[in-house]
């Protein structure tokens, strides 16, 4: 699995583009916005994206996505379902977080824990990590030890619960729980910021290391 790392957005969402080497067909995850900056990414990579992903329903990271999939002509898969209120919401979200109008949708599919989406020949497997947003998904490629984790987790930091239906334990649960067992190789794109691996984040994060829960 190749990825491709996009800024989007005032926000500087980490967009990504990923791709399959063998087949260059490839998905775009969390288009949150700046469309065209996508699209010429992908044009410059000679890539054919055939689905869009998201971890979630908060606009810097689903703002672009409706226009992106019409452009495309592609489905959009994800978040799960406990996200709904939120794409239902986004002409609130965008005049409440100061973005272009952006109109409401559904997706193609909702994600559920231990779905699979493909991408050419490769695969991502789908973990439900609600705290950040209840509906908020992570994608995970096994084979290059790469996982794509939205706002649940960031360099140094973690995810803010003080949006509505937010949970903080709920949160802290998802991480322990859900990532640290993939393994301390395993390499993560977080939302917003630079990558960083379970292994760091369990030494050093003051808010999930593994001292705290000694």
């Amino acid at each position: 699995m190749k990825y491709q790392i996009i800024p989007v957005t005032p926000f500087q969402q980490n967009c990504s583009v990923i791709w399959c080497e063998k087949t260059l067909k490839a998905a775009v995850v969390d288009p949150g916005g700046d469309i065209e900056r996508i699209m010429a990414e992908v044009t410059k990579l000679g890539l054919n994206v055939e689905k869009i992903l998201l971890t979630h329903g908060h606009i810097d990271h689903v703002g672009g996505a409706a226009s992106l999939a019409a452009t495309l002509s592609v489905p959009i898969i994800g978040p799960h379902e406990a996200d709904k209120f939120w794409l239902d919401n986004l002409v609130k979200q965008s005049q409440n977080f100061g973005f272009a109008r952006a109109e409401a949708f559904e997706p193609t599919q909702y994600l559920k824990e231990g779905d699979e989406v493909t991408i050419g020949e490769q695969t991502v497997s789908v973990l439900h990590c609600p705290g950040h947003t209840p509906g908020h998904i992570v994608f995970y490629n096994e084979p290059t030890k790469l996982a794509w984790v939205g706002d649940v987790l960031f360099r140094g930091s973690i995810g803010r619960t003080d949006f509505p239906q937010s949970n903080h334990q709920d949160l802290l649960h998802s991480i322990t729980t859900k990532l640290w067992p993939l393994g301390q190789d395993v390499s993560f794109i977080p939302g917003h910021g630079p990558m960083s691996t379970f292994a760091e984040e369990r030494q050093h994060n003051p808010f999930v290391a593994d001292q705290l829960f000694d």
